[in-house]
């Protein structure tokens, strides 16, 4: 008897079970109605006093940009020359110091007179490059063609520099256009008046000019190596002769050594010359930014910030209020 009322007794159990489940669910779900039904109602209950306080938080927000004056920026993209990349960090630090302690003396001495320093910051920080892997590819297969050549390790040294020496963006903030043109202009000689790095790239530009001369000679020998290489070839007495020229006392040589060799020398002038152009001054301008007004993110507005601020207070309120009740009913 007891084992023929066992099955019916476990399925009954399993039934009830359920059922209690869907009880459960179904008071969760009129529970998160009734929340959502007193928040529509509390919302409804005070809608024109929320509608009042963005109203008068939009004005106040309105009136105090009207209030307050506007700040302008200006963005300068330079590139440290040499070794000067921590120089400008440096030199930027100590200038941003000097504006904290609105040291007159130290900008009257580089040429900044009458300084307001309401407003002024200045501030660096290294711009990402986006690099192009196929490029890349590319130029590591031509420089392939330099391995045996005495212009691949000025090559590889330039790469490194120029690898290790990121473009850098220098900002300065301030109130008055004019004078920060002025300044803007006055900070960036001050940096390039070092006279370390202006001597040292005296050097390298005197290094680099005579390369230059050395190298047009060079090309200018073998091209006359070729010159005469082509004029035999076009005697027919020269006609059996194979693609080595034989120099005096010496041996053979392969003309297509020669020419890849005459190629190196003028890849090793255009890089000098490249040198002579971009080392002029410590920290050279890429690109001098015209002065613009400094956008504000969206929530740093006073017009948008304030109303969000005179709402969320009166919902924090209105959550102690509501919490001060309850806790006097428990009393």
């Amino acid at each position: 008897m007891a084992s023929n009322q066992s099955p019916s007794t476990q399925t009954n159990s399993d039934e009830i079970d359920l059922g209690q489940l869907f009880k459960l669910i179904r008071r969760g779900f009129n529970a998160i109605f009734r929340w959502i039904l007193r928040v529509f109602l509390y919302l409804k209950k005070n809608l024109l006093l929320l509608i009042g306080l963005v109203v008068v938080g939009l004005a106040i927000g309105y009136g105090l940009n009207q209030i307050i004056s506007k700040k302008y920026k200006t963005e300068v993209i330079v590139k440290p020359q040499i070794e000067s990349k921590n120089y400008l960090y440096d030199v930027i630090n100590e200038i941003q110091s000097n504006i904290k302690s609105k040291d007159t003396l130290f900008f009257n001495s580089i040429g900044i007179n009458n300084i307001d320093f309401s407003g002024l910051n200045i501030e660096i920080n290294r711009v990402a490059e986006v690099g192009n892997s196929e490029s890349d590819i590319q130029y590591l297969e031509l420089l392939q063609s330099f391995e045996n050549t005495d212009a691949i390790a000025d090559i590889v040294r330039a790469e490194l520099e120029n690898k290790s020496s990121f473009n850098h963006r220098i900002t300065f903030y301030y109130k008055n256009v004019e004078f920060g043109k002025e300044f803007s202009v006055k900070i960036l000689t001050y940096i390039n008046t070092n006279k370390y790095f202006n001597t040292l790239l005296q050097v390298y530009r005197g290094n680099a000019k005579g390369r230059i001369v050395e190298d047009e000679k060079l090309l200018k020998q073998v091209d006359e190596i070729i010159t005469n290489y082509t004029s035999g070839l076009a005697n027919e007495v020269n006609n059996i002769i194979s693609e080595r020229i034989v120099l005096d006392n010496q041996e053979q040589v392969n003309i297509a050594d020669i020419f890849q060799y005459k190629t190196g020398l003028i890849k090793d002038i255009e890089i000098k010359k490249l040198e002579l152009q971009e080392r002029l001054v410590p920290v050279i301008i890429i690109n001098m930014g015209q002065p613009q007004v400094e956008q504000k993110s969206f929530f740093g507005k006073s017009i948008v910030l304030i109303p969000i601020i005179f709402v969320c207070v009166f919902f924090i309120l209105s959550a102690i209020v509501y919490l001060n009740k309850k806790s006097k009913s428990l009393i």
